[in-house]
């Protein structure tokens, strides 16, 4: 196996609130859901930086597809990270979200860098940070 994702897929509870969540909160452009006609088959993709996918796919269709239980859901099972440029970047980032949306507000690092933490509607949670070590 090569070292790279070409995808990642949240599972989320509401596709419509997600999408909208992703697109008109966090900017990331889509051609919105598709895939309706299909029986589990609607999803969202986001084109990313770097030729990663970024899909939002309802659990219950994950679950289905996959032939296993849809489990509960689980904040701590994975984080997501969106490196910035600068510690401005992450303030204008984590200013723009709404304020329910921050779970940690923007702040200096132990380690030396700055970032914040938000979770969109399904509770996933992203870290913005600068990290003067390596830049986005």
């Amino acid at each position: 196996m090569q070292p790279r994702i070409s995808y990642i897929t949240l599972g989320v509870d509401d596709l419509a609130r997600s999408v909208a969540f992703y697109r008109d909160v966090l900017g990331l452009p889509t051609e919105g859901i598709i895939g309706t006609e299909f029986e589990h088959g609607a999803v969202a993709f986001f084109k990313m930086a770097g030729g990663l996918t970024f899909a939002l796919w309802p659990r219950e269709s994950i679950a289905h597809d996959c032939g296993v239980n849809v489990g509960s859901r689980d904040s701590t099972a994975l984080m997501l990270a969106h490196n910035v440029d600068s510690a401005a970047d992450v303030d204008a980032i984590m200013a723009s979200l709404p304020s329910d949306a921050v779970v940690k507000p923007a702040r200096e690092l132990f380690w030396g860098g700055y970032g914040g933490v938000f979770r969109d509607p399904d509770g996933h949670l992203w870290e913005v940070v600068y990290n003067p070590k390596h830049t986005a």
